[in-house]
């Protein structure tokens, strides 16, 4: 059983997955505490509890021992006397932002309730879900405490809702979905995932002291610059062996992940919604209900950690592939920008259906006045002078080679310069009285006002009526500022960014829900919402703009930590005519394998003896594909501290291996082993790529290398075990 409670002990609950165990107890009838989160299905055997000190307030009812500046609290509050950061804080009637939550009772519940309007987890067989009420007597605000347990991932779900049974309103300006207290403590390390456009998912990894560590995006997006997964980990932790607990929140707006350790050595985590744009007026009778949140730990170090994230998303989160495998696409981007028409498009799928592509993917330019960026955005009718036979008549000439057809969207924006924002200057995020500033020449229309949304879904379904399309690529290529909407009164426009989050996530499903057939791929300039919100309505994730691979081979590895290969949307490009010379074609092919394989030039300027070389390239990541998208990822060296990103894929039951090593630049050194310790001992494996034959036993004892001082350098084995 996943979920167990104990009442002769004050009552207990228990959460359990194969290998994880967590538990918390109430003291006294009234105070929900933290006992412990281990990597051990057996949980401890008495879960310890810091010392008082002096200068801790404690409530007289229970003495000084249950002070809330030094308990494992399980849903800390601000004002009563918990110092550290908290994870919710209420204004009440009176204009203070005192609140205390005290037990009521739980729930057990078979499966997993959904997100109301948000994207969520979906439950798996067996899973259980524990609620744990809490109310604060003087507002009559409850707290609904939901906690899911993923046996077969050793991943917990948390969230938290609100409920104003009271009789007046109340505001919200603070709700965490996650607040994990863990003691005793270690030296610890924060991990986390920085970058910039183009530099996605940079690893960092800071010793953590007395200082809070604050992780967090205020853009009204995920952002390029940090992601919302993070880890927690011993300092001596390495990619196989060390306690590891990481972090994720199912959400694609301002977030905020905190650690801090505090007097007594108790670390406290906390994930959810950023408090920077939020406040929600809380009415009688309302509910609101923050982002899930993800947990998981390991004594196995950095990789299983992120084997259990990998299988959770792709069973849980990761919105299914519609068709039987991801297709190898090439996208019209870099080969056109904006010029695109129905001859040119056309030109492009000939000769990508005779090369063995399945996708062919027209990016921007298609539509209204869009002949560059400074127009059109908003207008989504076709350009009649670039396809005079119209849409559905041109995708279908195009599919009429064979091969399957994408277009490019990017529904949250408008360009000043475009019908829609004529008509309705007053649909875009705004403060009155204030310049509208502009990025890349667009505004963001306001999805918090219904009539935005219902616009673009009659405008879409009219366009795309009767187009057989068999993917989507939608793209957001600015963040918020001047955060503010037209349709709420001044008492909620601090409910604007996440309502406009919400209303994203109705349009999202909307296209899920009115095109169940056809494929989405997010984007964000790259992979700026690179996140498990993106990822509930999206099959797969553009990883980055920037596919130059020497660059590629860093991002990819920081994303591989906390997401599944099948979400990465990996390009080969052809800058500086790279594509001609056959090592940049390999490398950038074997670059590009590390997840969903796709191309991205134009093949009318691209030698014959080239696109031979890619149809076989094509040919020959088909063979290996299934390894990608499902297989077992194992992470032999960082990029970052070697200058080498050596990995494998394993399949199920080891009899399959695709191992890569990728050395982005110069670099001299030695021969250097890197063991495959999933090989099966007893078998023969074949590398299909040579023919070359090795034992078990050898590959477990380690592929050598020896790394090229004078440039780049790769190596590519697909390694198939012979049946006896």
């Amino acid at each position: 059983m996943s979920v167990s409670v104990d009442l002769k002990k004050g009552p207990a609950f228990c959460l359990r997955t194969r290998h994880t165990c967590y538990t918390m107890h109430v003291e006294q009838g009234k105070f929900l505490l933290h006992d412990a989160y281990v990597p051990s299905r057996k949980g401890v055997a008495e879960a310890k509890q810091p010392p008082y000190r002096s200068f801790s307030p404690y409530r007289t009812d229970a003495g000084p021992e249950l002070s809330a500046d030094i308990v494992l609290s399980e849903f800390p509050a601000f004002g009563s006397g918990d110092f550290r950061g908290d994870a919710v804080r209420v204004r009440n009637p009176e204009g203070n932002e005192t609140t205390c939550f005290l037990y009521r009772g739980y729930r057990v519940l078979d499966g997993k309730p959904q997100g109301e309007g948000l994207p969520c987890a979906r439950p798996l067989p067996g899973c259980r879900t524990l609620v744990l009420t809490l109310r604060d007597e003087h507002t009559g605000v409850e707290a609904d405490l939901f906690y899911t347990a993923y046996e077969d991932t050793d991943v917990l779900i948390r969230s938290v809702r609100l409920r104003n049974t009271g009789k007046e309103a109340v505001r919200i300006e603070n709700l965490k979905s996650l607040s994990l207290d863990l003691y005793p403590a270690g030296n610890w390390d924060v991990l986390d995932l920085y970058g910039a456009h183009c530099a996605e998912r940079m690893t960092e990894r800071l010793p953590l002291g007395h200082a809070r560590v604050v992780m967090a995006s205020s853009r009204g997006a995920s952002s390029h610059f940090m992601n919302p997964f993070f880890v927690l980990c011993d300092r001596r932790a390495t990619e196989d062996r060390g306690l590891v607990y990481a972090f994720n929140l199912i959400y694609s707006g301002n977030f905020e992940n905190t650690v801090e350790q505090d007097q007594n050595g108790v670390v406290r985590v906390r994930s959810g919604l950023h408090p920077d744009h939020f406040s929600w007026l809380l009415e009688p009778g309302q509910s609101f209900r923050a982002p899930e949140a993800v947990l998981t730990c390991s004594r196995e170090g950095l990789g299983r950690m992120s084997r259990n994230m990998h299988a959770f998303v792709r069973r849980a989160v990761l919105r299914p592939c519609p068709t039987d495998r991801h297709p190898v696409v090439l996208n019209t981007w870099e080969g056109t920008f904006f010029d695109v028409s129905s001859a040119v498009v056309r030109e492009y799928a000939a000769d990508a259906s005779r090369l063995g592509f399945d996708m062919l993917v027209m990016d921007d330019g298609w539509f209204g006045k869009r002949v560059n960026d400074r127009a059109g955005l908003g207008d989504w009718t076709p350009n009649p002078g670039r396809f005079p036979e119209g849409l559905p008549e041109f995708v279908r000439a195009v599919k009429a080679d064979g091969i399957r057809f994408g277009i490019w969207i990017e529904p949250e924006m408008v360009n000043p310069d475009s019908d829609l924002y004529r008509a309705h200057p007053d649909w875009v995020i705004a403060s009155p009285g204030y310049m509208r500033s502009e990025s890349r020449n667009q505004l963001v229309l306001d999805f918090t006002n219904p009539a935005v949304v219902q616009n673009l879904k009659e405008q879409f379904e009219k366009t795309f009526r009767d187009v057989p399309l068999d993917y989507i690529k939608w793209d957001f290529n600015r963040h918020l500022s001047e955060v503010g909407s037209s349709c709420l009164p001044p008492e909620r426009q601090g409910e604007t960014a996440h309502r406009y989050m919400l209303g994203v996530y109705g349009l999202y499903d909307w296209f899920a829900r009115t095109y169940p057939g056809v494929m989405i791929e997010n984007c964000s300039g790259g992979g700026g919402r690179y996140d498990l919100g993106m990822m509930a309505y999206s099959s797969q994730i553009w990883t980055s703009d920037n596919t130059e691979p020497s660059d590629r081979v860093f991002i990819q590895y920081g994303s591989s930590l906390g997401y599944p290969a099948e979400v990465m949307s990996c390009h080969v490009s052809n800058h500086g005519g790279a594509i001609e010379k056959e090592r940049n074609r390999e490398f950038m092919f074997a670059v590009a394998t590390q997840g969903v394989l796709g191309y991205e030039f134009s093949l009318k300027n691209v030698s014959m003896e080239a696109k031979e070389a890619i149809a076989g390239q094509i040919r020959r990541y088909r063979t290996f594909a299934h390894l990608v998208e499902e297989g077992d990822l194992y992470r032999l060296s960082d990029p970052h501290a070697t200058g080498r990103s050596v990995f494998y894929y394993a399949g199920q039951g080891q009899k399959e291996i695709l191992f890569t090593y990728l050395q982005p630049a110069p670099l001299a050194g030695r021969e250097t082993r890197y063991r495959i310790h999933r090989a099966l001992p007893g078998k023969t494996y074949t590398d299909l790529f040579t023919g070359k034959k090795y034992t078990g036993a050898e590959l477990r004892e380690g592929i050598r290398v020896r790394p090229d001082p004078d440039s780049f350098s790769f190596l590519q084995m697909y390694l198939r075990a012979e049946e006896e």
